[in-house]
């Protein structure tokens, strides 16, 4: 029973961190459904993100650093999204006025919305790193694989070479999170590959409702390959050490101020 109710206290925890992503994906199934007025479907896409995203940080249901985190996985995205539909490897068909070369502004509150994930899980799970690898590893190797989007386009594709590196580098690595007063442990790479799994099935939720689509979903929509699995894997670790390495800074930041203040009223 206790186990039941714990499973219960978690996935709570995992839908209410998940409320920036659920708003998205039901604007996207509501705007394919009900044509909206006034404006494209895009646009009324993009207000929608600006307006939830405006309330969650009024509603404190977010912080201003969790905003700044998620400001920067925007900028990421929109900048993948415009060498990627550049490159032709995906399309925004439909007309919209908040396109810049192809790509609706509101593609970013995708990558954003991961971001937010991210920060509300770890807010609320209270997670913690365990057994965590120098900086000069995890900064390296995250500048890696974001570059790997890139050139894997002119170059051979090493995503493989780094999911391997990324199982060396990680293997003793694991996460403490907390539901209600019980502590739990997670292998980091196998939390890598959950989140990345589930993205993945998201991905075909948004490319059915429209989102995007993919050469092979032009003429009617088809189940996204298997493949893209290890791509999304990729952008799930690259999003978790940007999010660890900001909240590792953070907290170093916040043991300092406190050392401070102690030593001040010490003397």
């Amino acid at each position: 029973m206790r186990a039941l109710k714990q499973l219960i206290r978690f996935g709570r925890e995992q839908a209410l961190s998940c409320l920036f992503p659920v708003v998205i994906f039901a604007s996207l199934a509501i705007t394919q459904m009900i044509p909206l007025p006034f404006f494209p479907r895009y646009d009324w896409l993009l207000i929608i993100c600006i307006l939830m995203q405006g309330f969650m940080l009024k509603s404190g249901l977010e912080t201003k650093d969790e905003l700044k985190v998620i400001t920067l996985f925007h900028i990421i995205g929109l900048c993948l999204e415009l060498f990627k539909v550049h490159m032709g490897s995906w399309a925004y068909p439909e007309e919209g006025y908040s396109k810049v070369l192809g790509v609706p502004l509101y593609s970013g509150f995708m990558y954003a919305s991961v971001a937010s994930y991210l920060c509300q899980a770890w807010r609320r799970l209270d997670i913690q790193l365990m057994r965590w690898p120098s900086s000069y590893m995890v900064a390296p190797l995250a500048f890696a694989i974001y570059l790997n989007f890139f050139t894997h386009h002119f170059w051979i594709d090493i995503r493989w070479g780094l999911s391997i590196l990324v199982m060396i580098v990680f293997w003793k690595s694991y996460v403490v999170y907390k539901v209600g007063k019980s502590k739990y442990r997670m292998p980091i790479v196998f939390s890598f590959i959950l989140i990345g799994f589930f993205i993945w099935i998201a991905e075909n939720i948004a490319t059915y409702f429209g989102a995007w689509e993919y050469p092979n979903q032009t003429d009617a929509w088809s189940l996204v390959h298997l493949g893209k699995i290890s791509s999304w894997l990729l952008l799930v670790i690259v999003s978790f050490l940007i999010v660890a390495t900001l909240k590792r800074v953070k907290e170093k930041e916040q043991c300092t101020n406190n050392a401070i203040v102690h030593r001040y009223y010490k003397s």
